[in-house]
């Protein structure tokens, strides 16, 4: 029999939902894993004791009294510490806003809490959900990264601190941690969940997103805050679809394999280990054919990074030119490179951008679902930055929906992911093929940490 803190949040609200378990067992059995984990990994910045368990009494209260509760109802979730919940703190991992506490709840929360969640606390990110490391220790092996820029979401859930957590994307920070920490993770269509009330990067790039450890997890979060938000500009206006119902149902999917670039800048191990779940998945029902990218990637990544420098700095800059030595190293430099930048440089990089966005919404419909390795290779033994970002930094650029999960372990003891990518808005099609999938690899990882 599981203990609490290994369930899924699908499964303990289905527990909660039919009073197997209660909210406050449940909040208190992840606080007591918390105490005996968290001084070691440094995954989270603040967790309020008192509210959570007084938030799991209320959940409780209305679970006994027979009101109509949500579907995350008494589930306690993880949330990166740029996402702003009214009159608590949120510090984005930076001495520049270590007095800021926001008088809104951003829409994500608010969506959250409104389908029963109970907030677990705040989670560490890098500065700003940008470039320098955070102290968050990778539980597989304290000397490899964990990722970032949503480090304390992967590693809290990873070490089974919480069942899903909240993070974001504008390169990599929720594919790549969520890939070197052996769990799923999620980054949908752009626009198809609301930003508004998270701290920003870049704005035509930011991206909402969560981790988890089930496929089912990644689709109970996205039927929860899905949908069109008016006062979010680029929030798409198309309802939200139905990502649950079809997801033990799917048939064996049409699986495209880029082969350029993600197979070739792959280590040894990690192509060997594509290759094989590719042969395991074939050998299950799923059809294959082999894909090569359009010439416009060339520029992709690049492009992605002068935009994200010149949209961060266009946010920073008050802020900048008062307090540029609170900035931290890495930041500082993107900040600066991006204030330098002149605004033909920039157009012309957006300019290329539409393309590329148009040629791979092209190549997404050659197959129900796209693969690629999550990463390059395992995490590597460098605390120095967050790892290669160039397997996950293309669908952000160009938007598409996005999902990782694990594989197993390489020779190092560090995981390995698969990525795969569906066509915009089609979050339905690309849960419901990771489904499969991830019932026909069977891995579900544990780090060795609190075993």
């Amino acid at each position: 029999m599981p203990q609490l803190h290994e369930l899924s949040a699908a499964e303990l609200a289905r527990q909660i939902r039919d009073k197997n378990i209660g909210p406050v067992e449940v909040a208190q059995s992840l606080l007591e894993r918390m105490d005996a984990l968290e001084p070691g990994l440094e995954a989270w910045v603040r967790v309020d004791r008192e509210t959570v368990l007084a938030d799991a009494k209320q959940r409780q209260q209305e679970l006994d009294s027979g009101a109509k509760i949500g579907p995350l109802h008494g589930v306690p979730i993880g949330i990166k510490d740029i996402y702003n919940i009214a009159g608590v703190p949120t510090t984005a991992g930076s001495k520049v806003y270590a007095d800021y506490v926001p008088d809104e709840t951003a829409v994500t929360i608010n969506l959250l809490q409104g389908a029963g969640a109970i907030m677990l606390g705040k989670t560490v990110t890098t500065e700003f959900a940008c470039l320098d490391p955070s102290h968050t220790k990778n539980p597989w092996n304290p000397a490899h990264t964990p990722g970032g820029s949503s480090s304390g979401s992967a590693v809290s859930v990873a070490a089974r601190m919480c069942p899903v957590a909240m993070g974001s994307q504008t390169v990599g920070s929720v594919l790549r941690p969520a890939s070197y920490n052996g769990i799923v993770g999620l980054k949908p269509t752009y626009g198809r969940v609301s930003r508004r009330g998270v701290v920003p990067v870049s704005w035509s790039l930011d991206t909402v997103g969560w981790m988890g450890r089930s496929v089912e997890d990644m689709a109970l979060l996205l039927q929860v805050m899905a949908g069109p938000d008016e006062q979010d500009p680029v929030a798409s206006r198309l309802s939200a679809g139905d990502y649950l119902s079809g997801l033990e149902s799917a048939a064996p999917p049409r699986i495209g394999l880029i082969t350029s670039f993600f197979m070739e800048e792959s280590d040894q191990e990690t192509q060997q280990r594509t290759r094989a779940v590719l042969d395991q998945l074939s050998s299950a029902g799923a059809s294959v054919v082999e894909l090569t990218l359009p010439e416009s990637f060339k520029t992709a990544f690049q492009d992605q990074l002068l935009i994200m420098g010149v949209e961060a700095a266009a946010f920073h800059k008050p802020m900048y030119e008062k307090q540029a030595q609170d900035y931290r190293p890495k930041l500082r430099e993107m900040l600066s490179q991006g204030l330098e930048t002149d605004a033909t440089t920039y157009s012309k990089a957006q300019e290329r951008r539409l393309r590329f966005s148009a040629d791979m919404r092209v190549l997404a419909e050659k197959a129900d679902v796209l693969m690629t390795p999550s990463t390059p290779t395992a995490p590597l033994a460098d605390l120095t930055n967050t790892g290669d970002t160039r397997f996950q930094g293309p669908w952000t650029s160009c938007g598409l929906p996005t999902i990782t999960l694990p594989i197993g372990l390489a020779e190092s003891g560090l995981p390995l992911g698969i990525q795969l990518i569906a066509s915009p808005f089609d979050e339905a099609q690309l849960l419901a093929a990771a489904r499969w999938c991830e019932k026909v690899i069977d891995v579900q990882l544990a780090p060795p940490v609190g075993a």
